[in-house]
């Protein structure tokens, strides 16, 4: 019989405050161990926690963007668990009211369709500190800078049947939570990272008991921990075995999970509102204030360009992944005026060479309106497609903007009719043999006299006008 999987995931987004939830502490990443931890975040005697109205704002931002319930009236609750690196020994955490509701998420499958998927809530929370372990000799060191960083945890319903469903939608929100500017979204550094809760059932039956995967940082991980836990489960139920509700770590060296402790429930956190902290109260003109703050969202993005640009669903899809990628290439766009040679560019070298060079698109030298002139070189046939590759890589090693570079190393296409024929009939005259084959049918060889004549010229001839000459000359 055949089984189905069923998965729900909890993404933990920090949120881009300069400072953190309940405390005036930098939130900046990269700080000497320990230097950025204020005695609110240690939750000493007699402090008192002060809500960061920035984490609200950023909240409500995402709540609407998933068109999401929003609570008038939220309330923070203590979270009760011992771990070495909470220094409290509870969380600060919503838990029955939290600030988003219900909303939803659509995603788009391999075969094109679209899928909704429900999210639960997403509430506000402070982050833990670090337990290092890599430094010490069978010790554990514990950094609290990451202490009181506010999150956004986000719940899904299990509504996702397979890896690559999960995949499709950590990826979507992972790019919403980018596009509002709520979370910079650097999974490596830890500031967005998804727990995933997986079981599989017979189809149509009850849900099966649910092992949660924690502390997944990459989308290749995602997929591959599901794909593990899903065959770990299968195999110890047709074993004759029973899943257990536990918590499991991902080892990507071996692909496999391991258990870390029984999953706790709710009532085992002891969860009751905190007495520092007033209940949030949302009101309509707060709420319309952050809905006038959001900027156009991916999908929304997509169907312009693919109106606007006369683009393909898989090219706008490409380029609205990212806001400053979609950003670039409109200015690209507009700026050399063909949509299509720009997102071909774009998703193309460009991706590339960002790709190569490990960086983000905010840090990339080849500015759009520098980048656009390089189209515009094509487009005129100053250079051809092949050639502006090189001058791209210049303009990377910052030698310079795209005229320069061409007039610097002589780049400029051959145009001139005259002077393409005059080649092409030497190129002829010399190869008499396999100008003979190729008019007694023998069509392979038209790329052999192409090459010729591209090596002749350098790679400057321009390529159409020289298929257009050969076909002529060589008809005889």
């Amino acid at each position: 019989m055949e089984w189905e999987t069923v998965i729900g995931l909890e993404i933990h987004a920090q949120l881009s405050t300069k400072s953190k939830i309940f405390s005036g502490s930098s939130t900046a990443y990269g700080a000497e161990p320990n230097t950025q931890a204020s005695l609110i975040d240690l939750g000493m005697p007699g402090v008192l926690p002060v809500l960061n109205k920035e984490a609200v704002h950023m909240a409500v931002k995402f709540g609407l963007a998933i068109d999401a319930h929003l609570a008038p009236r939220s309330v923070f609750a203590r979270k009760n668990y011992f771990y070495p690196d909470l220094p409290k020994g509870y969380q600060i955490s919503q838990y029955e009211l939290p600030i988003v509701g219900i909303g939803h998420m659509d995603i788009e499958l391999e075969d094109g369709s679209i899928k909704r998927i429900g999210v639960t809530r997403a509430h506000l929370e402070e982050d833990a500190g670090k337990s290092l372990h890599e430094d010490f000799q069978g010790q554990t060191g514990i950094d609290l800078n990451r202490a009181g960083t506010p999150l956004l945890e986000i719940v899904s319903e299990p509504d996702m049947r397979n890896a690559k469903e999960a995949v499709a939608y950590i990826k979507k929100l992972h790019a919403l939570v980018r596009y509002l500017g709520v979370c910079d979204g650097n999974m490596q550094e830890g500031s967005f990272r998804c727990d995933a809760n997986v079981s599989v059932r017979r189809p149509g039956a009850e849900f099966g008991t649910r092992a949660e995967i924690k502390n997944l940082n990459s989308f290749k991980f995602i997929e591959r921990a599901i794909n593990h836990e899903v065959e770990r489960q299968i195999d110890i139920i047709e074993s004759g075995g029973k899943v257990v509700q536990e918590t499991r770590l991902y080892d990507p060296d071996r692909n496999e999970t391991r258990s870390m402790r029984s999953k706790e429930d709710a009532n085992d956190y002891r969860y009751f509102p905190d007495p520092d902290l007033l209940p949030v109260e949302l009101t309509p003109e707060f709420i319309e204030a952050v809905r006038v703050t959001l900027p156009e969202l991916p999908n929304a993005k997509k169907g312009r360009f693919m109106d606007a640009y006369k683009l393909s669903a898989y090219d706008a899809d490409m380029l609205t992944q990212s806001r400053d990628v979609a950003d670039y290439f409109e200015a690209v766009a507009q700026a050399c005026g063909d949509a299509k040679l720009a997102a071909n560019w774009v998703n193309g070298e460009l991706a590339a060479a960002l790709n190569r060079a490990g960086i983000e698109l905010a840090d990339v030298p080849v500015t759009a309106d520098a980048f656009a002139g390089l189209l515009k070189r094509i487009l005129d046939n100053t250079i051809s497609g092949k050639i502006a590759k090189e001058v791209f890589d210049a303009m990377w090693n910052g030698e310079g903007d795209a005229d320069t570079v061409i007039d610097k190393k002589g780049l400029k296409q051959i145009t001139d009719t005259g002077a393409i024929e005059a080649m092409i009939d030497e190129i002829i005259a010399a190869n008499p043999k396999q100008t003979e084959e190729y008019r007694a049918g023998k069509d392979k060889l038209f790329g052999f006299f192409v090459g010729a004549a591209m090596k002749a010229s350098k790679g400057k001839a321009n390529p159409d006008r020289v298929n257009a000459i050969l076909k002529q000359k060589l008809a005889g």
